[in-house]
């Protein structure tokens, strides 16, 4: 029972499908327009623009071919470019030499996927090796090529379907990049360049613009979302952002769906005024309805970049005015002449035309032709010589395949030759027209390049070449120069930020709306729109929103400065007084003003203060590693052999009126001038050598916000200090020995002078202290000299010119009897004994200054 039941099923399965099968077979056939030939070539046009909505969502009927609507009159254009480009091929003598004609078949595509599977069903029926005979008919001979379409989402499915018998389709206008992929349509190829190319260019048009704020419209398919994600992708990469993405249906058939979007669309763009630039893949009848849509609500004009999907279909301007949508610039495929053709157009004979009657009939049945001559007319204001070019393009390519492949072979019968053979052979052909030659690439496509138009409103001629866009070297070569339309256009987010600025992006939005801020100080931008500041090279500084960089100003203490020349004119003055008392001394040697001062030790101290005053000029100028280790060492040098002598001075006064003589004769023992000089003296070189060993000074840049500074580094704050300390602690020795003796005969008491000189140098150096270490600048080195010169000509006011006061205006008191009379007096004061002021008178000036054991008695005297 149940095996009977199974053979029942299989029986109504195979009855039910040979019923479906002769159904379909059965089915009449679209209109086509057919000529004969030795080799038949399929064509696939969109005479119509969309087919009739017979969808009943309530009940399933067979399958059935719709209805076509929508008369496209630059569709047809389409076809009859292939038929004047196949009497062309037959014409030709590599045909004519062969003996071998093109015959093709062309049927309506209605811009509908379905209606054009069901035309490939038939082109594909008779290549079927099942169906063809040995001696099959004319009208049975195997399609062994298809040229169409023009839609990319069509062409896809119907380079799915080819796939399986390897016919070659030849497509002049499908540019969608996926039908660039040979592993997946090995049997596609193409007179057009891919949309990849397509949608660089008009990324590189939107840069050369400055163009970073705009919209998208594309087709909800393959062509329309590809070409799509290609912008985006590419725009990104050169800082184009997308404000917006529309995708309008493929099909037009639902036009309350179609309207919807476009209602949508329209508010879209008015709700986007910073948008003044749209991109567009739509389809041409799409535009028209979005322009019906924007007419009377635009404030602005736009500018419009139109895909070759719709770039030359100026048709769209029946009902709109251009200057109410904007402007509009379309890419196109690159052409040839078409003078021969609009030729063909032109000597068209509509009643003898018995191939083309079945559509040129609708044609004539349009109520806007009604004629011959308007039909003419008509047909070659719609005619795209850009289309028209690739389709002659596609037919060359077959029929330069079929004569080399035919030259090697009998290709009458059509077993001779198969679709998979010309495939091959299609891939290694060169094209040659009009004197240029054309290969197919790895990819299948021919990459011509594209033209780049200006819509225009003009009845004699619609639209103008601006500009030719190279693939291979992704550059435009413009014709027009003047495109002062575009010169006010702004199609930005944010406004450029200026030299000086930088781009500032919230977090969230898009790159091309951000805020400007300045750059802050020693950053610098040069250009519009940086996305950040360049920081100063360390010897170059800027304002706060600055472009450039400056070069920041070197400076230390000039030899022009006015604080330089003040105190290089006193040190000067300072050597000029050491000279003149120098030559003074050496003049008055035996006088007792002089050999009470010291004799010798006055002119070793005088050699010291002229060190002390030539260091002060190693503090002015451009510092170097010379003068930074000379000036302090010499000045510390210096001034210590100075003090140092002071300090044997300030002892000799304290043995000489010290009236202990125990301890008198002790200190005398150990009293040796010279060597006491040297120790001292000897102590401060250690210091020295070691710090120039260890830590030696070295010149020095500081770099401040606008300055350079250049100083001397002392290089061990530690042994400047040391130096200086060991300075202040000789001077304090000095000043505690002279403060002991300020009672001492008046008229020549040194230990006076040497207190105040002491204590003037000691004051110095506590205001030195503080001021080195907080002041900084170019100004320091003069802190320095200051002090120097204090110190200096303290000891030069103290110690010298109350002497050089004497010998020049007191003479009277330069004698050896005012010198004894005014010992005498201090030790009659102090009620001392004689014996022991005249061992006092002996150390402190001169052996020779006391009287002789016979000497008249001073008291007698007076």
């Amino acid at each position: 029972m149940m095996y009977h039941l199974v053979l029942m099923n299989l029986f109504l399965m195979f009855t039910r499908l040979k019923e479906v099968t002769e159904a379909s077979l059965t089915k009449p056939s679209l209109p086509e327009s057919t000529a004969p030939g030795d080799i038949i070539i399929g064509g696939l046009f969109p005479i119509h623009e969309a087919v009739e909505d017979n969808t009943n969502l309530y009940s399933i009927s067979p399958p059935q071919r719709s209805n076509c609507s929508g008369f496209s009159k630059r569709g047809l254009t389409q076809p009859l470019a292939m038929i004047h480009a196949v009497e062309v091929a037959n014409r030709s003598p590599m045909l004519r030499n062969l003996n071998i004609t093109l015959g093709y078949r062309i049927q309506d595509t209605c811009s509908d996927v379905t209606t054009t599977l069901w035309a490939v069903q038939d082109f594909t029926r008779s290549s079927s090796a099942c169906d063809v005979a040995p001696n099959s008919s004319q009208g049975d001979k195997p399609t062994m090529a298809i040229i169409g379409t023009s839609s990319s989402e069509i062409s896809i499915a119907v380079a799915r379907e080819l796939n399986l018998l390897l016919i070659p389709q030849i497509s002049y206008a499908s540019t969608a990049i996926i039908l660039s992929d040979k592993s997946r349509f090995p049997a596609f190829m193409r007179t057009v360049p891919s949309d990849e190319h397509q949608t660089r260019a008009m990324v590189k048009l939107l840069k050369d613009r400055k163009w970073n704020w705009v919209g998208i419209i594309t087709t909800d398919g393959d062509y329309g979302r590809s070409a799509m994600e290609s912008f985006v992708d590419q725009a990104a990469q050169e800082g184009i952002c997308v404000a917006f993405k529309e995708i309008l249906p493929s099909s037009l058939a639902d036009k309350q769906k179609l309207n919807t979007l476009i209602n949508q669309i329209v508010n879209t763009i008015l709700n986007n005024p910073k948008v003044k630039v749209v991109v567009s893949f739509a389809k041409s009848a799409q535009m028209k309805d979005l322009f019906k849509g924007l007419y009377g609500k635009v404030s602005f004009r736009r500018v419009w970049v139109a895909s070759d999907s719709w770039s030359m279909s100026t048709d769209i301007l029946e009902e709109v005015n251009l200057t109410d949508i904007g402007d509009v610039l379309g890419f196109t495929f690159k052409s040839r002449n078409a003078t021969s053709f609009k030729q063909f157009l032109k000597d068209l004979q509509f009643e003898d035309e018995k191939n083309l009657n079945s559509f040129l009939k609708k044609f004539l049945e349009i109520p806007d032709v009604g004629n011959i001559t308007v039909a003419v007319q008509k047909l070659l204001e719609n005619t795209n010589p850009e289309i028209v070019f690739s389709i002659q393009l596609a037919v060359s390519s077959v029929a330069k395949a079929v004569a080399e492949l035919c030259g090697k072979r009998q290709c009458k019968n059509s077993t001779d030759i198969y679709p998979w053979q010309l495939l091959e052979q299609m891939k290694n052909i060169t094209i040659e027209m009009e004197g240029a030659n054309y290969n197919f690439s790895t990819s299948g496509d021919i990459d011509l390049g594209y033209n780049v138009i200006l819509w225009q409103e003009n009845e004699l001629k619609k639209t103008v070449k601006i500009a030719e866009y190279d693939i291979i070297t992704g550059n435009f070569t413009y014709i027009r120069q003047n495109l002062s339309v575009f010169e006010n256009v702004i199609s930005k987010c944010s406004s450029s930020c200026q030299p000086g600025e930088f781009k500032k992006t919230a977090e969230g939005q898009h790159t091309c709306c951000y805020e400007c801020i300045n750059c802050s100080e020693n950053y610098y931008s040069n250009n519009t729109d940086m996305v950040q500041c360049y920081s100063c090279e360390t010897d170059e500084w800027s304002n706060s929103g600055s472009s450039e960089c400056y070069p920041k100003t070197y400076v230390y203490f000039e030899w022009n400065n006015g604080l330089a020349i003040v105190l290089l004119t006193l040190a000067a003055l300072g050597v000029l007084f050491l000279f003149l008392i120098s030559a003074l001394f050496i003049y008055q040697r035996n006088s007792p003003v002089v050999k009470a001062a010291g004799g010798p030790l006055c002119h070793l101290i005088l050699v010291s203060l002229l060190g002390s005053f030539v260091s002060v000029v190693f503090f002015v100028g451009e510092p170097c590693h010379i003068t930074c280790m000379v000036r302090q060492v010499v000045f510390g040098l210096s001034f210590t052999l100075c003090v140092s002598c002071i300090l044997v001075k300030s002892l000799k006064i304290l043995l000489a009126f010290q009236m202990n003589l125990e301890l008198r004769e002790h200190l005398t023992r150990l009293y040796k001038p010279y060597v006491i000089i040297c120790i001292c003296t000897g102590v401060q070189v250690i210091i020295c050598t070691v710090w120039l060993i260890l830590h030696r000074p070295y010149k020095d840049r500081v770099s401040n916000p606008k300055v350079i500074l250049i100083k001397c580094n002392e290089g061990s704050n530690v042994a400047f200090g040391v130096m200086l300390a060991y300075i202040i602690l000789l001077a304090l020795v000095c000043f505690s020995f002279a403060y002991k003796g300020r009672k001492l005969p008046q008229k020549y008491n040194e230990a006076k002078f040497i207190t105040f000189g002491m204590l003037i140098y000691l004051m110095a150096c506590v205001i030195f202290i503080p001021v080195h270490v907080t002041t900084s600048g170019k100004y320091l080195p003069a802190v320095e000299m200051v002090v120097i010169l204090i110190s200096n000509y303290g000891i030069l006011s103290c110690h010298f010119l109350p002497k050089c006061y004497i010998i020049l205006f007191k003479k009277e008191h330069n004698t050896r009897d005012a010198f004894l009379k005014n010992v005498y007096e201090y030790a009659s004061r102090s009620a001392e004994n004689i014996r022991g002021l005249r061992e006092s008178v002996y150390i402190i000036s001169n052996p020779q200054l006391v009287a002789p054991e016979n000497a008249p008695n001073v008291s007698a005297q007076k």
